[in-house]
């Protein structure tokens, strides 16, 4: 039901996004606003913030990672090792804007962009994410049936028990406890670092994959099936609606923020560390053989034969582990951003019967998509990659909403963009239709050779600058120099007393443009996966 939220003084939507900092592994006062003087005070201020990013960048390698990042070891070696490194930054800059916006505003990224940008914006946001979540949460019970196949354990029972798990662990209305059972799986994702000491990938082969380079063996479409389906593994929509979202919930303050970076920090070292070694040890196991990707199943029994079975179980344990967790965060941001829209509660402070819709929509999901992942013959390793790449298609148009968000004043005052930050994530913008047009040429004209390519990309360049310099990304705004004086306790005020957010005319044309090449580019890319999948079938 919907509340009133005239007595807070700042836009919370939910009063119980309002109290005592209660993490995994501490608290902190509301009203605690002493220094953090001392190494032990700055420590265990960090373990309670410590959670938003470490939780996200970990749920990020989920079943489609794994995937993904070991298809890329199985099929071409470590020779697209060099994406990684190239996303760090991304990561960041992307992760520590949804940071600043959750921490500053005190609203979810989803209420955000219905209410600055209206309802026709927010609908095309909203469904991109619920579509696109609920694909992604069907791959997480993929690699759940997938890593119990391998182990010998039953898939039906496996499954359920998987969902009621992460159900049962949301529903007890307690934040912490939910919290600490995401800590627990973070932990059981360092399961497959020891498989690096049982294959003992060659160090040199290793660094030859930090050289930019495209695998010569395959058609291009294909080659770059994969890289875009890396970025949308490693940087996914859903992450930007989740953070945001739970660092509210755990009501972080912008007093908090440099913990909040920490944190963030924390989470991509194990999230790219992680994706590193399962494309090290996969490449190792199938140096020789370069057999053809089916699915992570079939990457276990690569390790098993390889190594040993010991290699196999802990990779089905690693890979059973991110899949709760990626159907966790992934489901949760989706019941989150319904919360946000509908303007009713929805916090792991409230028990099912406080906030019904939030935990309908958070356990509904769970148990449809974990039902369609039990129907015979559904292909399994091709939906995974299907919507990794999908992600990496559709990361542009969420990373522009984002970047609007934080050079609006009136939503961020003196916490919104500088010029730098606007610079970079132009330019990841940017990167990302190149990369898109360069697949979409591809599944086109699937024998483009070198010389075309580049046309592509020149071609690409020259659309892509056009887009950012007519969608005014370095508004007045982001050219000036920030004010951040008073930065400190500076809130966002409630939605209902910002000025109306004003888009040019010129905005709102390159923004449909974006939108309309992209619902392409994603009709393209399902396209050439079902060329492969009858190609597989054949």
């Amino acid at each position: 039901m919907p509340f009133d939220t005239a007595t807070l003084d700042i836009a919370q939507l939910d009063t119980a996004h309002v109290g005592d900092i209660r993490g995994a592994f501490g608290s902190i006062k509301r009203d605690d606003v002493a220094p953090r003087n001392g190494w032990r005070h700055r420590l265990l201020t960090l373990l309670a913030i410590l959670g938003p990013g470490l939780i996200v960048m970990v749920g990020d390698n989920d079943a489609g990672a794994f995937a993904t990042y070991t298809q890329a070891g199985q099929e071409y070696g470590m020779r697209l090792l060099w994406t990684l490194p190239l996303l760090i930054p991304v990561l960041f800059v992307n992760q520590e804007m949804v940071l600043r916006l959750g921490a500053v505003t005190g609203v979810g990224h989803a209420r955000l962009i219905f209410a600055r940008f209206g309802r026709f914006w927010g609908a095309f946001s909203i469904i991109d994410l619920f579509l696109l979540n609920a694909l992604t949460i069907v791959t997480e019970f993929i690699g759940v049936s997938l890593g119990l196949a391998y182990l010998g354990l039953p898939k039906l029972w496996g499954v359920v028990a998987a969902a009621g798990v992460i159900i049962g662990a949301a529903a007890t209305g307690d934040f912490r406890r939910f919290e600490r059972f995401m800590m627990t799986l973070v932990l059981g994702s360092l399961a497959i670092w020891p498989i690096l000491v049982m294959v003992h990938p060659g160090l040199g082969a290793t660094a030859a994959g930090l050289v930019p380079q495209l695998p010569h063996e395959g058609k291009l479409g294909d080659v770059m099936l994969l890289v875009i389906a890396i970025v949308g593994t490693t940087i996914a929509p859903w992450q930007l609606f989740f953070q945001q979202s739970y660092v509210v919930d755990k009501r972080i303050t912008p007093r908090f923020m440099r913990y909040g970076k920490a944190d963030l920090w924390i989470g991509i070292a194990l999230v790219v560390i992680g994706a590193a070694a399962m494309m090290a040890f996969t490449a190792a196991a199938f140096a020789t053989t370069r057999t053809p990707f089916t699915d992570a199943g079939g990457v276990a029994l690569g390790l098993e034969h390889a190594a040993s079975r010991a290699a196999g179980v802990l990779f089905a344990i690693g890979l059973i582990d991110a899949s709760i967790i990626g159907a966790s965060a992934v489901s949760l941001s989706t019941a989150y951003a319904i919360g946000d829209v509908f303007k009713v509660k929805h916090s792991l402070h409230r028990k099912p019967a406080e906030a019904a819709l939030f935990y309908v929509v958070f356990a509904g999901l769970l148990v449809a998509s974990a039902a369609l992942v039990l129907i015979p013959g559904t292909p399994l390793g091709l939906l995974t990659n299907a919507v990794q790449t999908l992600a990496g298609v559709l990361l542009p148009s969420a990373t522009v909403f984002l970047l609007l968000l934080c050079n609006d004043a009136a939503v961020l005052g003196p916490w919104r963009n500088g010029r730098w930050v606007n610079l970079f994530t132009g330019a990841v913008i940017a990167g990302l239709v190149l990369l898109s047009i360069t697949l979409t040429a591809s599944v086109l004209w699937p024998d483009l050779d070198g010389r075309a390519i580049a046309w592509t990309l020149g071609g690409g360049a020259a659309v892509t600058l056009a887009v950012w310099a007519g969608a005014s990304f370095g508004r007045r705004d982001g050219r000036a120099d920030v004010d951040r004086i008073g930065k400190e306790g500076w809130r966002m005020p409630p939605l209902a007393a910002l000025p109306p957010q004003k888009m040019s005319a010129m905005e709102k044309v390159w923004m449909a443009v974006l939108r309309a090449y992209l619902v392409l580019a994603g009709g393209l890319v399902i396209s050439r996966i079902l060329q492969l999948a009858i190609a597989h079938r054949a």
